[in-house]
């Protein structure tokens, strides 16, 4: 089980704007794997692409042995539901449901709301907001709201886990903590981990590393290119 692209080139708009170019890479299950850069240097366009969440302009992503791009709707939605967590700098709560609720909605999704509450509150203890868990997002700050979006992503013990800039709105303290808790998550549960962060200290933190620049890796951690 693993994570390939195969030849990747990402464009946008008209002329067009090369994003990336002719990237290759092999993520295997179990691993946790940083993108750094600069602002601009394709980082979150990467992680899109292998998170199947936006296509490439040409190439292919193959994960657990499987064409994405032969995919249907159905099949790709199913993979994201069951087997996936997004963490993103915004929260994307929904305004209108509580922090508990909010957390459980993967499980609600998949019927399995009942079972999953009990986790859902035990996330929010951990990450120190479980007197937030029927507050509404309005009535928290912004970086318990963050908290609350990482909880929702761990809720189902996804095999792979895709984060982009997860720490962007926290404090030193929660960021660390946020850091140690994937760190964790990846260790225990053996899931697989693509991170994008501008955070020096915390790309260091994963067990290999991908830098970026404009579009094409200039460096890499233990042995890994993406070339």
């Amino acid at each position: 089980m693993s994570i390939v692209g195969k030849n990747i080139v990402k464009e946008f708009g008209d002329g067009p704007t090369r994003v990336l170019h002719d990237i290759n890479f092999h993520i295997e299950t179990g691993e946790f794997v940083s993108i750094s850069g600069r602002s601009g240097s394709g980082k979150s366009t990467l992680l899109y692409i292998a998170s199947t969440l936006d296509n490439p302009t040409s190439g292919e992503l193959f994960i657990d042995d499987r064409n994405i791009s032969l995919l249907s709707a159905k099949e790709i939605h199913a993979f994201r539901n069951k087997e996936v967590g997004f963490i993103f700098q915004f929260h994307y709560l929904l305004e209108e449901l509580s922090s508990l609720e909010n957390v459980l909605l993967p499980a609600r999704n998949l019927g399995h709301e009942k079972e999953e509450t009990r986790r859902a509150h035990e996330l929010l203890e951990k990450f120190g907001i479980g007197n937030k868990a029927n507050s509404l997002p309005k009535e928290m700050s912004g970086g318990e709201q963050q908290r609350v979006a990482i909880a929702r992503a761990l809720l189902l013990k996804p095999r792979y886990i895709f984060a982009d800039e997860p720490t962007g709105n926290l404090d030193s303290h929660n960021a660390l903590n946020i850091m140690e808790t994937l760190k964790e998550v990846n260790r225990d549960l053996e899931t697989t981990i693509l991170l994008v962060t501008h955070e020096r200290d915390f790309s260091k933190m994963a067990s290999r590393e991908i830098i970026l620049r404009d579009g094409r890796v200039v460096s890499s951690r233990e042995e890994f290119s993406l070339n």
